[in-house]
């Protein structure tokens, strides 16, 4: 869909609430108010809110997934230590103002399985997981599936726990245990 002066206030509006209240707290009503447009302005751009939910996801999933990447870029060109920046990415989510954990958790959990919300959760889930199984392969895992399923759930342990506990030691030790984890994975790496 094309953007618009319009639709991008609805959707930074929904970003923003969806994300600090929840999306099923939220009201269509609360965000067409604080967007500042008229209904029909709203419901020609979002027909329903699932809608505008998957769009609030599409835009959660560009920023994430790029912070991951970058975060993993700037640790070097070396697979192996890219599998362990990338939990970089981890400790500046988790330091943000306003931080409540990962959105696509959170979505998930207020979303039954089958809907296109979950479907969707899921599917940013999967990329992120196809992507760490790509760099544990270059890197030379030995079972570079379950490589990536590991360092995959101590990430998401990892942005729950910033939510629950806000240590700002926890991040560090997720990326240490990675290193560890892709060192004990990949012999021949330096990752650690």
């Amino acid at each position: 869909m094309t953007s618009s002066p319009a639709r991008d206030r609805i959707l930074d509006t929904a970003f923003r609430l969806f994300y600090a209240r929840g999306i099923r707290a939220v009201g269509v009503d609360l965000i067409i108010s604080e967007s500042g447009v008229a209904k029909a302005t709203f419901y020609k751009h979002f027909p329903a809110k699932d809608e505008l939910v998957l769009a609030y996801l599409d835009r959660v999933d560009a920023i994430w997934t790029a912070q991951l990447h970058a975060a993993a870029e700037a640790a070097g060109p070396e697979p192996a230590d890219q599998l362990v920046g990338l939990f970089d990415a981890l400790g500046t989510a988790c330091r943000r103002e306003g931080y409540r954990g990962c959105a696509f958790i959170n979505a998930a959990a207020e979303a039954a399985p089958g809907t296109a919300i979950h479907t969707r959760t899921v599917a940013h889930k999967r990329s992120v997981l196809a992507w760490m199984r790509d760099l544990a392969a270059r890197a030379g895992a030995e079972d570079p599936d379950a490589l990536a399923r590991t360092l995959a759930l101590l990430l998401d342990g990892g942005l729950s726990d910033g939510a629950l506990a806000a240590d700002p030691g926890a991040p560090r030790a997720a990326k240490l245990a990675a290193g560890h984890l892709v060192a004990s994975a990949t012999p021949t790496s330096g990752a650690a």
